[in-house]
């Protein structure tokens, strides 16, 4: 298991989507929100997602592959 502390930024196009969500649902990871603030047009979550390497590994890549900005703040082994 890992933990990986991340900043997403979201474009105004994502705003409203279930993004953290979708994560628990697609690949089986915990995330844990530490802090957040979403406007009409852009967002930004700071979390910790949790789970096996590969799917937090798979987790990541979704995101930006779905217009996600991700940032690494930190992660635990």
């Amino acid at each position: 298991m890992v933990k990986l502390r991340v900043k997403l930024e979201y474009p105004e196009s994502l705003v409203t989507q279930p993004i953290v969500a979708q994560l628990v649902t697609l690949f089986s990871v915990t995330p844990n929100i530490r802090g957040a603030h979403v406007s009409n047009t852009s967002g930004w979550v700071i979390c910790e997602i949790d789970g096996e390497a590969e799917n937090v590994d798979s987790a990541v890549n979704w995101l930006e592959n779905n217009g996600i900005t991700v940032s690494v703040l930190g992660s635990e082994i």
